[in-house]
């Protein structure tokens, strides 16, 4: 029965030419194409968005960025060393194939997480194994203590999602999870369109961010992706979509005045991001990467990027104020905006005029105006500049691979823990390594005293600065757009659309 409902949903998620009709539609208009619907493999904030409503975590995040049970029936028992986590599953939880989930599915795709996914290969070495003890318990034993683990298992993004155990290979079969939604037919460029899950087994909790009911009010959340943000404003001020991700800021005050949509505001959201390429290329050099933050101006290639201080921060601090993270450690080094200290950086690095690749797009047209900015400050250094304007999907795939950049620029939410940025990690695609940076992050994810924490996170942050890990932009807010009326949409970086209705 199960492969034979396996077939079907491989066929389904082949993709079907004709959309399913629908008596209630939700129309988003994301910023592009998800170049994958496989959650583990990608950091991207649009597949987090577009995928959360079809697959599922053991655990998820409330209103408070608190960790509590999702596909998990409680929280866990945790051994007193802190080794061992054992996870009772929710029973009566089913697949949209129709088979029921249990503890070999979990495993095997938490297994899978560890070796395919960038947060599941920064924990890796530090989890010896993942056990079915019985139909419904899973037992995670690590061979050192690691603070963050939970919170990795609650993250959409990068996700230690739960998928049948018959789907799962380096790719995906199938698209088969146990979200409240499944996919319906898959357009690539025109549309992405999920139909309500009639077998989904809710939370009886009261919602309350991520967690609790989800409600499946409407028959079908349809997620169009529209690259030019001024066609995403235009289809939300005409009524054609509910809801817009990623809108200019110059947009709020049309938005405002709409007698059809709203905008929607999230204060602070996140941070600008220049990442470096630690693997292969200039930036392998430590004085390169010197250089490059001391050159830049991170108040101009804010303002040109969102043009009204109402949406920006110029703050070297890798979290805001109000923060338990909030620190000022190494940040005298933000925001210098020196040419002739950068030159002298590149002088000791013997710099040969090498062209420096920045790669960004224009879906997220904030990181290509600071890239335009950034170019002009790091001319004026001495570097030799190429913007690589790729479309999003593209720079996905290109960023992957070392030889092709030096420097992409993306964003990220603050998120509740450090750990859940994988910049840090020596896996990420950045590949920071050094002996020091790894031993204080070591430290600072093996200990479960929130003080230590914040003491080692402080002297993460200075190295940071004292190696140019990466480069913290400045701090930004973000809008989005709805149509009125519509309501059951939290404010969070990675709207959900469950439990949204229309008045």
């Amino acid at each position: 029965m199960r492969l034979r409902n396996l077939i079907f949903s491989a066929i389904v998620a082949a993709g079907v030419s004709t959309p399913v009709l629908a008596q209630q539609t939700l129309t988003v208009a994301i910023v592009g194409e998800p170049n994958t619907l496989d959650p583990m493999v990608s950091t991207k904030d649009l597949v987090s968005i577009v995928t959360q409503h079809f697959y599922e975590t053991l655990y998820t995040f409330n209103s408070s960025w608190e960790v509590v049970p999702l596909l998990a029936k409680t929280m866990p028992e945790i051994s007193e060393d802190g080794k061992t986590y054992r996870i009772a599953l929710r029973q009566g939880v089913t697949f949209h194939d129709g088979s029921d989930m249990d503890s070999a599915d979990v495993a095997a795709s938490l297994q899978r997480w560890l070796k395919v996914a960038s947060r599941g290969k920064g924990v890796a070495d530090r989890i010896d194994s993942v056990v079915a003890e019985d139909a419904n318990t899973l037992v995670i034993n690590l061979n050192q203590a690691y603070a963050p683990l939970l919170s990795l298992l609650a993250f959409s993004n990068s996700a230690a999602a739960i998928f049948p155990e018959e789907i799962l290979g380096d790719t995906l079969k199938a698209t088969i999870g146990t979200g409240p939604y499944k996919l319906a037919s898959h357009k690539p460029d025109q549309y992405i369109q999920l139909t309500r899950f009639d077998g989904y087994q809710s939370r009886t909790e009261a919602s309350d961010g991520g967690s609790g009911a989800r409600n499946q009010v409407a028959d079908e959340i349809r997620f169009v992706p529209v690259a030019d943000a001024s066609t995403r404003v235009e289809g939300l001020l005409s009524g054609q979509f509910d809801f817009a991700d990623g809108l200019p800021t110059e947009a709020i005050d049309r938005i405002e005045q709409s007698d059809k949509a709203e905008p929607v505001l999230l204060r602070p959201f996140g941070w600008p991001i220049l990442a470096f390429n630690h693997k292969d290329g200039l930036l392998v050099n430590q004085d390169v990467r010197l250089a490059v933050q001391a050159a830049i101006s991170p108040q101009d290639m804010l303002y040109a990027a969102f043009g009204d201080e109402r949406f920006f921060v110029a703050d070297g601090a890798l979290y805001p104020k109000g923060w338990v993270w909030n620190s000022e450690a190494g940040t005298k080094a933000y925001g210098e905006a020196d040419a002739s200290k950068a030159a002298n950086y590149l002088k000791s690095a013997k710099y040969d005029g090498t062209e420096l690749r920045i790669l960004t797009s224009h879906q997220y047209e904030f990181h290509f105006k600071m890239a335009e900015v950034a170019k002009v400050y790091l001319e004026a250094a001495g570097f030799k500049v190429k913007l690589d304007v790729v479309d999003w999907a593209t720079l996905g795939q290109r960023r992957n691979n070392p030889e092709l950049w030096d420097i992409y620029i993306t964003h990220s939410p603050f998120l509740p823990e450090p750990s859940l940025t994988s910049m840090y990690h020596a896996s990420s695609r950045l590949g920071w390594s050094n002996p020091q940076k790894d031993a204080v992050l070591a430290s600072f994810n093996s200990t479960s005293d929130p003080a230590k924490r914040v003491e080692l996170f402080k002297d993460l942050q200075r190295l940071v600065f004292e190696q140019g890990g990466f480069i913290k932009i400045g701090g930004f807010n973000a809008l989005m757009g709805k149509r009125k009326g519509l309501t059951g949409i939290s404010k969070t970086p990675w709207p959900y659309f469950w439990n949204a209705k229309t008045l």
